[in-house]
């Protein structure tokens, strides 16, 4: 189930906000932090310029956060090294 409007626009101020301020803006070039909504979950992703290929920005994720209407919490996951995300 997709996540309502509102939470949509409070996940988005405030995760491009966070997102702004982990990274220092003399180092935006060489490393981004961006966030992506997908029903009820939003992944944490940290972009890089592909070393081959520097226009080209590769994306690795992060952490994400699946919410759960009926309980109306967050639950954090974490990917390992066989992209398989997990509880934490």
């Amino acid at each position: 189930m997709p996540l309502p409007e509102f939470t949509i626009r409070l996940v988005e101020t405030k995760l491009t906000e966070y997102c702004d301020h982990k990274i220092p803006v003399h180092v935006r070039d060489q490393v981004k932090l961006i966030h992506k909504i997908t029903g009820n979950k939003v992944t944490l992703i940290e972009t890089r310029p592909f070393y081959c290929e520097p226009s080209t920005w590769t994306e690795t994720p992060i952490a994400q956060f699946r919410f759960d209407n009926e309980t109306k919490k967050w639950a954090l996951y974490f990917m390992d090294r066989n992209s398989r995300w997990h509880l934490l």
